[in-house]
């Protein structure tokens, strides 16, 4: 039995909260559960450090969580707030003297390759500066289950719009963000659960990713343990939705450096 822990590096939406030049109650607010880095996680079993997504602000979340070594990443897809912390990926090369592995699918390893062409084309060259050394492997999600640093980890195929992003399920541990479907044989592998970490931007229906009335639809329908709600924008106030009763019993809002252990 593996101890599986995860942590929400980032739980915001693509602009992060607060929002820019915005003066309204959440982006004005104090309390750190409502400043939101963009969406990342990092995962560990067995010893390893898995990271999902160098987000925009990844540097910020691997100095503020002490994220010492990583040996491998899993890209859901190539928006930039999920892919922009890349170039950071340099430092872990310097000090662990290796290079590391990375998965996606064809559009994030499609997109990965044309924004970071200095990294993963030889033919161009990088005058001064480092360059990440990142090994970019594509996988199909109809392959089902692969090994990443040794552990098995099982790709989710969803529905960002109308490309496929990737969530990723470890044990009985599922991270899902940025969907605004989960198809049928998608939901088939999410079963069981002790934790599902879900996409919920916001209150109003949008066309990319669920609300809050689509994410708790999907809650009822797989019945997890946990759920945790996140790549949240502005609408969500922290207190006010964590107040009891206003969401149903083991759902709860996400908050950067939420921390979760489970034995898988």
């Amino acid at each position: 039995m593996a101890k599986i822990e995860l942590t929400l590096l980032g739980c915001g939406t693509s602009t992060g909260v607060p929002l820019i030049s915005c003066n309204c109650k959440v982006c004005r607010s104090k309390n750190p559960k409502n400043k939101r880095l963009r969406a990342s996680a990092l995962f560990k079993v067995n010893g390893k450090s898995i990271l999902v997504d160098t987000s925009s602000d990844f540097r910020t979340q691997a100095l503020k969580y002490k994220i010492l070594h990583l040996d491998a990443i899993l890209f859901t897809h190539p928006h930039s707030d999920h892919v922009s912390g890349l170039d950071e990926i340099r430092a872990y090369n310097y000090i662990q003297k290796s290079r590391i592995p990375a998965y996606g699918n064809e559009w994030s390893c499609t997109e990965l390759h044309a924004r970071f062409s200095y990294i993963f084309n030889p033919a161009t060259k990088q005058e001064g500066g480092g360059i990440p050394l990142v090994d970019l492997h594509q996988f199909d999600s109809k392959n089902g289950k692969f090994k990443v640093a040794g552990v098995s980890v099982l790709p989710i195929s969803l529905l960002h719009g109308s490309q496929e992003c990737i969530g990723y399920r470890i044990g009985n541990v599922a991270y899902i963000t940025d969907c605004s479907v989960i198809p049928d044989a998608s939901m088939e592998l999410l079963k069981n659960l002790d934790l599902l970490v879900l996409d919920c931007l916001r209150l109003a229906p949008h066309g990319t990713h669920f609300n809050l009335e689509q994410a708790l639809a999907i809650v009822k329908k797989l019945s997890p343990k946990e759920t945790i709600l996140t790549h949240l924008g502005h609408d969500f106030d922290y207190v006010t939705w964590t107040k009891k009763g206003k969401l149903p019993a083991r759902v709860t809002l996400a908050f950067d450096g939420i921390k979760r252990a489970v034995k898988s």
